[in-house]
């Protein structure tokens, strides 16, 4: 049975780990399995494997601070509190990471060409369950999370619209590739022309013509970064079960990607809630 990570260990590997993050973020190439290696020499005799965990371990705290993390690392929750500590004294220290994050997550979005745009369908990914646990943080000792950069990005309108636009090109490609250009014609953008309070973005069309309401949400980080949906979404969501469907575009402004999820949001994700109205008694 391996020993729990020490100090050291956890310090060397958090380093590490925010070395390739930051060249993720600036759109720098760089490679996982060079820094592994360099890594693992400063471990007590690690393996591969225990280090990847580690690393998705770091995603996984840096998602619940309100964070991008690296996106071939899928987090894994189940992170010892001096992980979370050390994460976060990081991020503590390092302004100059978090301004760029700002600049990153504010900044206007095109929708990027893409040669193929059907080829930007994957299949949803699958989130690693495996040892969730509840982490008791101090409080006073941590790293206070004044921006929630997830959050920030979510309400970036330019980045949102771009991806709907996005999705509106993908949409059309579908229908048209499958010979139905006249329902290819027939795409509304919803969100442009009724605004926020249809409850979705786009109205588009199966092969047989049934209509399917789509809602977009859209990311430049990875495929498992949460998102945030609004009340009226959700409901939209339970009332239209049939053809009801979620696009989630991410990696968007480099190597724009999109998974799907139909019928009510609360079956294929897991919800939170976020706000609370409070009435006086």
């Amino acid at each position: 049975m391996s020993k729990d990570w020490n100090h050291e260990e956890v310090e060397a590997t958090v380093a590490e780990y925010f070395n390739m993050l930051d060249k993720e973020l600036r759109g720098l190439d760089y490679n996982k399995t060079s820094h592994r290696r360099y890594l693992s020499s400063m471990l007590n005799n690690r393996s591969d494997g225990s280090i990847e965990r580690k690393h998705q371990n770091i995603s996984a705290v840096l998602i619940e601070l309100g964070f991008p993390y690296i996106s071939g690392y899928k987090p894994l929750r189940n992170y010892q509190q001096l992980l979370f500590e050390v994460v976060s004294t990081r991020l503590e220290n390092n302004t100059a990471l978090r301004n760029y994050i700002k600049e990153q997550v504010d900044k206007p979005a095109i929708m990027p060409e893409i040669e193929d745009i059907l080829k930007s369908w994957v299949k949803p990914p699958v989130p690693d369950y495996f040892g969730i646990v509840n982490v008791v943080k101090e409080s006073g000792k941590l790293f206070r999370k004044d921006i929630d950069y997830l959050e920030r990005e979510a309400k970036n309108q330019s980045l949102g619209s771009a991806g709907e636009e996005f999705v509106i090109k993908f949409e059309q490609a579908r229908l048209i590739h499958a010979g139905k250009e006249l329902l290819a014609s027939k795409i509304e953008h919803i969100s442009k022309t009724h605004g926020d309070s249809a409850g979705f973005d786009i109205l588009s069309f199966e092969e047989s013509g049934q209509e399917r309401f789509i809602e977009v949400k859209t990311t430049a980080y990875g495929p498992l970064t949460p998102f945030y949906i609004t009340r009226n979404e959700l409901t939209i969501s339970q009332k239209n079960d049939t053809c009801y469907h979620l696009y989630r575009t991410f990696n968007f402004r480099h190597n724009p990607k999109l998974f799907t999820k139909s019928g009510p949001l609360e079956k294929s994700f897991s919800l939170e809630p976020m706000d609370y109205i409070a009435r006086i008694i």
